[in-house]
């Protein structure tokens, strides 16, 4: 698609990507792609009844956030050790006043 994968990283119940995507790019397309890209992959090479959860959040950073963001996604495992994914993503949406739909946190 033309976009960089920066960084990719996560945890058992989920993933973190910094990507770097063109102008012409639309978030949605490129998840809606990669997700579908993935499953087909997973299921193939892993585990035939894999899929992902309905919806995604997703984020723009600025180029002075890339290293921390890098970092962050790098100590997933460490990081939600203290911190669990669901409550993390709630207090981010509650913050930026974004409404969501519960039953995609989980």
């Amino acid at each position: 698609m033309n976009g960089v994968a920066e960084i990719v990283g996560g945890v058992d119940d989920h993933v973190h990507l910094l990507l770097s995507l063109r102008t012409t790019h639309c978030v949605a397309d490129v998840l809606r792609d990669m997700k579908k890209d993935s499953t087909n992959w997973v299921k193939e090479h892993f585990e035939p009844r894999f899929s992902w959860q309905e919806g995604y959040a997703a984020f723009t950073v600025s180029p002075s956030a890339t290293d921390s963001v890098k970092s962050y996604i790098a100590n997933q495992e460490e990081h939600h050790r203290k911190y669990a994914f669901v409550d993390e993503l709630e207090a981010i949406l509650k913050q930026a006043g974004i409404k969501y739909d519960e039953k995609y946190l989980l």
